[in-house]
């Protein structure tokens, strides 16, 4: 099939399954709120983020997009956009390749930013510094990119006002914790056409995105192992039903180790060591720093690639480890990513804070702002009514009531 085709099929089947991004899409091409302005937006560069581009384009937007991961693109998608947006990227571009689209994002001088793991946040603060003064304002997507902001707040001071989308209720509830459970379990499973039922498998973190794989893999069978740093969290898993242990326990006995953290080497050397045979590693923590990749392969005798996006890594004592994707999101990078109708309500939300961010120029500091919870309600009661659903409303005694007390 042809490439735009291909991905104008894909792109319109997403968009059929997102009712809340086609009434906000509507509204906009009424309304206009962009007209004039220039929006960057670094994603994940397929059909569902094409979507959201579309819908901010169809608000008078000029709308320039580039991949916050090379692994994820599908090309189709590029092609497809190609003929509405400028759009850069290829799967499995160089990391050279890669990282000069977030210059030639950059050189169009956006007004307002969407943004994934703050890579065009992070690349203006250490390349491209003159842009600073010139954006009104900046949305992330991912829990990993609201801690570089916070720290770039923390470090030095942020130049604009930066909304943290992943703190929506909207968001981590939803996309972070059915949303990535389920796609995790496409991406493992695409990678290696093996059971996960009567295996045990060990989830590093229990956040939202750790429980919802936790869940998920419970589901199929598994017995799910989770590891934490966080007292209050380790408990809630061990409440759960979820045995709680060190990651270095954990792995002597893991067939799976699945990293959800977005934090540095959470295995690393001494998990390596004592690693059960043919224990199988992924990500789905954003960056793929999880896993301590040149430690494991400095640690192999020998590195080969068994299966498309599987590499084996044999020790000398003649363990196998292998690992999924090079570390990076297994659940975009093999499997499809979140489903439509997930992503349907984190892009409402991507596709509102920019609005949010417009309308309020001049009264927002330049600092790190959680998503207002107007703004996350009104995105639930949306959805809700695309659903047929409805729901109870306080009577006025009731608010009363509430007031007083």
């Amino acid at each position: 099939m042809d490439p735009y085709e291909l991905g104008e099929k894909r792109v319109d089947w997403a968009f059929a399954h997102m009712p809340v991004l086609q009434r906000i899409r509507a509204g906009y091409e009424r309304d206009q709120p962009f007209k004039g302005l220039t929006v960057a937006i670094c994603l994940h560069l397929e059909p569902k983020t094409a979507n959201l581009g579309l819908t901010i384009k169809a608000g008078g937007a000029k709308v320039v997009m580039c991949p916050s991961n090379p692994l994820s693109t599908q090309d189709s998608t590029v092609t497809y956009l190609q003929r509405y947006v400028t759009c850069f990227g290829a799967r499995g571009e160089r990391p050279e390749e890669y990282h000069r689209h977030f210059h030639e994002t950059l050189d169009h001088k956006p007004d307002l930013i969407i943004d994934d793991g703050a890579q065009l946040l992070s690349t203006m603060h250490k390349e491209r510094r003159e842009l600073l003064g010139r954006v009104i304002g900046l949305s992330e997507e991912t829990t990993g990119g609201v801690s570089i902001i916070r720290a770039i707040e923390r470090k030095e001071g942020l130049r604009f006002p930066c909304v943290g989308v992943n703190t929506a209720l909207m968001k981590h509830l939803f996309d972070n914790r059915h949303g990535t459970g389920q796609s995790t379990v496409e991406g493992l499973l695409a990678a290696t056409n093996l059971t996960v039922c009567g295996k045990v498998v060990t989830v590093a973190g229990y956040g939202w995105v750790g429980k919802g794989v936790a869940l998920r893999m419970r589901g199929l069978g598994a017995d799910v192992i989770v590891t934490e740093v966080d007292a209050t969290k380790a408990l809630d898993a061990r409440m759960e039903g979820f045995r709680v242990m060190r990651m270095i326990d954990a792995a002597a006995e893991s067939d799976f180790i699945i990293t959800t953290t977005g934090g540095l080497h959470v295995v690393d050397e001494p998990h390596f060591a004592v690693m059960k045979d043919q224990c199988i590693l992924s990500n789905v923590g954003h960056f793929n720093r999880e896993i301590n990749i040149p430690a494991l392969r400095a640690a192999a005798k020998t590195v080969r690639v068994v299966r498309p996006d599987v590499e084996e890594m044999a020790f000398a004592d003649g363990r196998r480890v292998y690992l999924l994707a090079n570390g990076e999101l297994v659940n975009i990078a093999v499997g499809q990513g979140h489903p439509a109708e997930i992503m349907d309500m984190t892009f409402a939300l991507q596709a509102l804070a920019p609005k949010y961010l417009l309308d309020n120029r001049g009264t927002l500091e330049p600092r790190f702002y959680k998503v207002p919870e107007a703004l996350d309600e009104h995105v639930a009661r949306m959805k809700l009514d695309t659903l047929g659903i409805r729901i109870d409303e306080r009577s006025e005694e009731q608010r009363q009531y509430d007031d007083y007390y």
